[in-house]
């Protein structure tokens, strides 16, 4: 039996970025963070330079720069130094989904309060205050969902993936 090889067509490669970038751009997120993400996702080390990012994606520093701090502030990304170097490398850990989706929760938690308030204010049995209660209550249930699915989540990965 042959073992699987473990080179990688730069072609392939970059369509599978491209389509899946465009997949997750397609859900909302903005082009070039899409893209700078899915090429982190798709190198073997998970991690990689912004001139490594630009040049892979023939796009400029800035636009880099751009893509990395919005992924950074939704939790998709990390930045770390290089050792012995000022160079920052960008990189996409195993658990960047479990990440993304709780650090989601103190944005609901956030949203809960002001609906509440909202509700409060616009008061409880008029219309807009009824809308504004049934969406509190929308959130507060999936607020419930997210975090037994995370749960069970985390014994999956753990039965699965050994991590």
């Amino acid at each position: 039996m042959t073992e699987p090889s473990t080179e990688r067509d730069p072609e392939s490669v970059s369509r599978f970025v491209e389509h899946f970038a465009a997949q997750l751009v397609e859900a909302g997120m903005p082009r070039m963070p899409s893209r700078v993400f899915a090429a982190l996702l798709a190198s073997d080390t998970g991690a990689l330079t912004s001139a490594e990012l630009g040049e892979q994606l023939r796009i400029s520093p800035a636009a880099v720069s751009g893509a990395v701090r919005y992924l950074a502030q939704v939790h998709m990304v990390s930045r770390e130094r290089e050792p012995g170097s000022r160079r920052e490398r960008y990189r996409v850990h195993s658990d960047q989904w479990y990440e993304a989706l709780t650090s989601r929760e103190a944005i609901i938690k956030r949203w809960e309060d002001a609906l509440r308030e909202g509700v409060a204010s616009l008061g409880a049995g008029t219309p807009a205050g009824r809308r504004l209660a049934e969406t509190l209550a929308f959130f507060e249930f999936i607020e419930h969902d997210v975090a037994e699915m995370m749960e069970r989540w985390q014994a999956y990965r753990q039965e699965r993936f050994g991590h």
